[in-house]
């Protein structure tokens, strides 16, 4: 069977995307997921004949998770037994693709073809969401209030993943076209990897790679776009070779994550020097994540032809350590990043002190007490 996943945010993006390939694939099944207060799971399958099945599922524990594990899986199980050879799955709003091809991939009894992960998104809508600073929740895209995700958060990750970004009109709320094609524009500096396209019909099945995919989301890990002349949004990039001053490092953060729609990369940290430490900021949130020892540290040397980091760069001395970060934001100055982050670089009087007595701001380090 070959499957085109649509996640999207909000439910009338995910129903006008799926409409549209239903139209472009007639021989598709389509199946959508909606996912209700206290644990409730509407299931609706659809044909090129019309409504097959509508269906309440209701589950013990009413996440997300559970959703795709205990309702869709099984789902697209029935399906292959009833051999049908094409489905489009619209995803309940705020499921991450990752989430839903991961669990089929694991959870069918036999193997399955995904042509197309689709984010399905309002182009006029994408600038505003990335700097909500409301959870999922509080915005109201999902009945689970223990997800503290934001939208952007949402979005950054499916950017990320997805091989296709669907601009998704919805009838009901036409765009502004200038926001429109800003929007079209923030999406492609965003996923450089992917198609934006305005019509289903304009999705390349086979463009999904699984494993490229999981690459391009793995914390700290940085891929630049091409610079584009017409666009006002562009990703500056810059690398520090030397440990950086944690107090330092502290007082830039708030000025390096500014006017940045997506701050990303990883950092060498001299309070914490064998964790390689991801950045991430997205909108208003920016946070730091240890994830754990540079190659060097775990005594592990890369093959160049296994890099799926084009800025993971192999110094005779440090190995993969050091700082990489990208910011992409509008009107994003490149001398001020750069200034910002040498400026927290050890000087040699502090190379030659060493990097014991360093205080750990971030508590970056589960070893130090």
């Amino acid at each position: 069977m070959h499957l085109t996943v649509i996640s999207s945010l909000d439910a009338l993006c995910r129903q006008q995307a799926c409409q549209d390939a239903a139209a472009a694939n007639p021989g598709a099944v389509v199946v959508l997921h909606d996912l209700l207060e206290n644990g409730v799971v509407i299931r609706r399958i659809s044909s090129s004949s019309g409504p097959d099945e509508r269906s309440e599922t209701q589950l013990e524990h009413g996440c997300l998770s559970c959703t795709v594990r205990l309702d869709l899986v099984p789902t697209i199980e029935r399906l292959l037994e009833r051999g049908e050879t094409q489905a489009i799955i619209g995803l309940p709003p705020a499921v991450s693709t990752e989430a839903a091809i991961g669990a089929l991939r694991r959870g069918l009894s036999r193997p399955v073809t995904v042509d197309s992960a689709v984010l399905a998104c309002a182009p006029d809508t994408l600038e505003d969401h990335i700097w909500d600073h409301h959870t999922l929740f509080e915005s109201g895209f999902t009945p689970v209030p223990e997800d503290q995700r934001t939208a952007g958060e949402f979005l950054i990750g499916e950017l990320s993943f997805n091989d296709t970004v669907l601009l998704a009109e919805v009838d009901l709320f036409p765009a502004d076209p200038v926001h429109r094609i800003r929007g079209a524009q923030l999406a492609g500096e965003l996923a450089p990897h992917a198609d934006v396209v305005d019509s289903a019909a304009l999705i390349r099945p086979g463009r999904h790679d699984y494993q490229d995919a999981l690459g391009r989301t793995v914390p700290g890990t940085v891929r630049v776009p091409a610079s584009s002349s017409t666009s006002p949004f562009t990703t500056v990039t810059h690398r520090a070779q030397r440990p950086l001053h944690p107090e330092r490092f502290r007082h830039a953060l708030a000025a390096l994550a500014e006017g940045c729609c997506w701050l990303r990369g990883r950092l060498w940290i001299a309070a914490a020097p064998q964790c390689r430490i991801a950045i991430q900021g997205i909108g208003p949130r920016v946070w730091l994540e240890n994830t754990g020892p540079w190659l060097a540290d775990a005594g592990t040397v890369p093959h160049p032809l296994n890099h799926v980091d084009a800025h993971l760069d192999w110094h005779p001395d440090h190995g993969d350590r050091g700082s990489v970060l990208a910011a992409t934001g509008e009107g994003i100055n490149q001398a001020e990043i750069e200034q910002l982050l040498t400026s927290c670089e050890l000087t040699d009087e502090e190379m030659e002190a060493g990097f014991a007595g360093l205080a750990d701001p971030f508590l970056l380090d589960p070893a130090q007490p």
